[in-house]
């Protein structure tokens, strides 16, 4: 068996021990193996001072659970990658809670680097599936791959989607590879399989509990190039996987309902707060990732003459026209202004023809 992966799994079991703590001493020390064979002084450095932590490695205590762990993921015909392997998902590898290992199963390929995940409640309508399909309908000509988290809903319908469109998919999921939450998306596992297949932190018999949709939420949107939120209550996980795709410094988009629509309250949110950006097609998302076609780049824009600027118009405007390009946090921090007034102020000059939005948040002067 493969010594290092045994030695991951190994100090991974180590209470105390958690992704990121583990990522920085096998760092330091060069390899999991490396630390295992670490003398205890040299440990007690990399650990902190954290006698206790010495002493469980020392014992070597969780090579029985990382040999047995290992061989039945070669039984469920299982892949393991370490975020130190090329084969680990770029994006995430980023991520710096990004998890120590993945297992995986199915045809997973990560040369693809369009990865786009579409999440959203678990209690959709009929319009929700319709629109998911939609848009991944629109996507198609960019071959994305679709990721989401075989759940309820949208996710399952953002999986199905895909298969349709003949994308590859990723479900992630939240327990272990020896079963399959829900139960009746079994169904799916074989298409699943062929079609891109199945992401996991866990181990083989760790079960689908609470916390552990959370830190799924996690990789679903650290792996992916851009979340898209399809109807979400004000509560749920689409929501929690959508800040976290901000905290990753993602692109968030989400498609408005009706404004009455309690499903798509969450969307709303995310769209007032500027937590996402309102999008009603797989073309403008396209657009707004760079993947640009020319018949959706902006049209030229004609510079108004004389146009009398309030002053902090002015002000945002002389920022853009000396400095060039700016992200919109930027620009509201050299104009001392909270982001709520820039954006105001932003859309004023916008329809006074002086600015113009681009792709990522970012505005230039005209």
């Amino acid at each position: 068996m493969p010594t290092e992966k045994i030695a991951l799994l190994a100090l991974k079991s180590i209470a105390g021990i958690g992704d990121v703590f583990a990522k920085k001493i096998i760092q330091q020390a060069g390899s999991a193996e490396a630390v295992f064979h670490e003398k205890p002084s040299q440990l007690l450095h990399l650990l902190g001072g954290n006698a206790n932590l010495v002493k469980k490695i020392k014992s070597k205590s969780g090579f029985d659970f990382a040999e047995n762990e290992m061989a039945l993921l070669v039984k469920n015909n299982g892949v393991m990658h370490s975020c130190f392997d090329p084969a680990y998902p770029d994006r995430l590898r980023h991520c710096a809670d990004s998890p120590l290992y993945l297992f995986g199963k199915g045809n997973l390929s990560w040369t693809q680097r369009r990865h786009i995940s579409i999440v959203g409640t678990r209690n959709c309508t009929p319009q929700g599936v319709e629109l998911t399909k939609k848009i991944i309908a629109e996507l198609a000509a960019f071959n994305p791959v679709i990721v989401s988290g075989f759940a309820y809903g949208i996710d399952i319908a953002a999986h199905l989607g895909a298969m349709d469109q003949q994308l590859e998919t990723i479900g992630v999921l939240a327990h272990g590879l020896n079963q399959l939450y829900p139960p009746s998306h079994k169904k799916h596992q074989a298409e699943m399989e062929q079609n891109g297949g199945f992401l996991t932190e866990f181990c083989t018999y760790a079960v689908p509990d609470r916390d552990h949709f959370v830190r799924r939420n996690r990789i679903v949107a650290g792996m992916s190039e851009a979340t898209v939120v399809i109807e979400s209550a004000e509560r749920g996980g689409s929501l929690i996987t959508a800040q976290m795709a901000n905290d990753y410094s993602r692109d968030v988009f989400a498609l408005p309902g009706r404004t009455t629509d309690a499903v798509s309250a969450g969307c709303h949110w995310l769209i007032k707060t500027q937590r996402a950006q309102l999008v009603t097609s797989g073309a403008e998302i396209a657009y707004h990732l760079g993947w640009i076609q020319d018949e959706l780049k902006p049209k030229p824009v004609q510079k108004k003459l004389f146009v009398q600027l309030e002053p902090q118009e002015q002000i945002l405007f002389d920022i853009l026209q000396n400095g060039g390009q700016q992200e919109l946090d930027l620009l509201a921090l050299s104009a001392q202004l909270p982001i709520h007034q820039v954006s105001s102020v932003l859309i004023t000059l916008e329809l006074k023809g002086m600015v113009r939005p681009l792709p990522g948040k970012r505005f230039e002067a005209i």
